[in-house]
């Protein structure tokens, strides 16, 4: 099968994903090296792999946006797209929050929480989609997703520029991604109640 552009950065998407899990949770100090640490600041400490894996989920968020975008505006729409972006998306963000919780930069509930909702909104758009209903994205789970990219983002790079003046954005914008990840699962049950009524 030859793939189009859009499935291309999708898959590209779940390539540097992988990278940045193994960047991230892979437990160097069995192979005898360590990645180098940088105090900016006096304050902040950024280790190397964390810079890498920041870098590199920017452009693997970047390839989110444009994937869709480039899908929708050539008619490039393939099952296969659908099927491989919404994979590479659980395990970019998904999988990320997973390693940075086992390495305590995030509460361990994000991921947890995060994770159940999404399986139940991924069942509530599985039975509305055999009963031949579309369920369009929200406007809560937009913003959660905005501001997910964004805190996970700042998480990566040691909360730089805020860390400097002592208020944690990174975290903040996380635990509202979280809180409106439940508040988005609701609206989607809530929306689609009546499909587990008749």
């Amino acid at each position: 099968m030859k793939l189009n552009l859009p499935n291309k950065l999708t898959l590209l998407r779940i390539i540097l994903s992988i990278i940045i899990l193994l960047l991230l949770g892979l437990p160097t100090h069995y192979f005898g090296f360590s990645y180098p640490t940088y105090i900016l600041g006096g304050k902040v400490v950024l280790q190397l792999n964390y810079i890498i894996a920041g870098v590199l989920f920017v452009i693997a968020s970047l390839t989110d946006m444009l994937d869709g975008k480039i899908a929708r505006k050539y008619n490039l729409v393939t099952d296969f797209g659908k099927v491989m972006d919404a994979i590479a998306d659980k395990v970019l963000v998904n999988g990320l929050l997973i390693v940075l919780a086992y390495n305590r930069n995030i509460s361990l509930i994000v991921p947890v929480i995060v994770v159940l909702r999404d399986i139940i909104v991924d069942s509530i758009k599985m039975v509305s989609g055999s009963k031949g209903k579309v369920v369009a994205a929200s406007i809560a789970g937009k913003i959660k997703t905005a501001c997910m990219m964004v805190g996970l983002t700042l998480v990566l790079f040691g909360n730089i520029p805020f860390e400097f003046f002592g208020i944690d954005v990174a975290n903040g914008l996380v635990l509202l991604a979280t809180c409106l990840s439940i508040y988005s699962g609701i609206e989607y049950y809530l929306v689609n109640k009546d499909l587990f009524l008749s």
